[in-house]
């Protein structure tokens, strides 16, 4: 599969060859920041079984919480697509912000000017160190696209959003597309 040099605003879309791997088995992951320091980026198709309300009690809502990877897995982060609202965000691209002033965030989702459309919360990051995520790409463990989605992909369902990829990908990529994800089952 040819692959684009990963920056900011990307996605990583987990090869088939990541089976077994706990963390990034079948990921969507959205790159955050990327430099010669090194890259962060959120899962994005990882729901957990919390939702904002159980971990942080005091925001009376519903929206789904997201494994962002397996880097400061106690740490709550956000991406959202309202920086006009939220203020402290940082522009990954094409309208896609990250963090910003939490208390801000609790004040308007209890208002009800935010929706869950509006922002994806993540428990974790996925992190790579200097030249750590070149490697990966260099033993075919991603493969680095464009976010077509633009700040939609806030509002992505995880459940098809890997398998959609395998199909777009197509060639030898479709036949894993149905193949379960664990393959002791097969």
């Amino acid at each position: 599969m040819i692959t684009i040099q990963p920056k900011k605003g990307n996605l990583l879309i987990a090869e088939p060859a990541i089976i077994g791997d706990i963390s990034f088995n079948r990921s969507i992951v959205l790159l955050a920041d990327h430099s010669s320091e090194g890259s962060v980026g959120f899962i994005l198709n990882k729901p957990l079984e919390y939702n904002i309300n159980d971990l942080v009690p005091e925001v009376e809502a519903s929206f789904r919480v997201y494994n962002g990877g397996p880097v400061e897995q106690d740490n709550l982060y956000f991406i959202h697509k309202v920086p006009d609202l939220i203020p402290d965000s940082v522009e990954i691209s094409l309208g896609v912000y990250w963090g910003g002033d939490f208390n801000k965030v609790a004040e308007l989702i209890a208002t009800g000017n935010i929706k869950e459309h509006d922002i994806r919360f993540f428990l974790g990051y996925s992190g790579w160190e200097s030249n750590q995520l070149e490697d990966e790409l260099k033993s075919n463990s991603w493969v680095v696209t464009e976010n077509i989605y633009k700040n939609q992909i806030i509002e992505k369902d995880y459940e098809s959003f890997w398998k959609e990829k395998m199909l777009e990908f197509g060639d030898e990529y479709s036949i894993w597309s149905n193949a379960p994800e664990n393959p002791n089952y097969n």
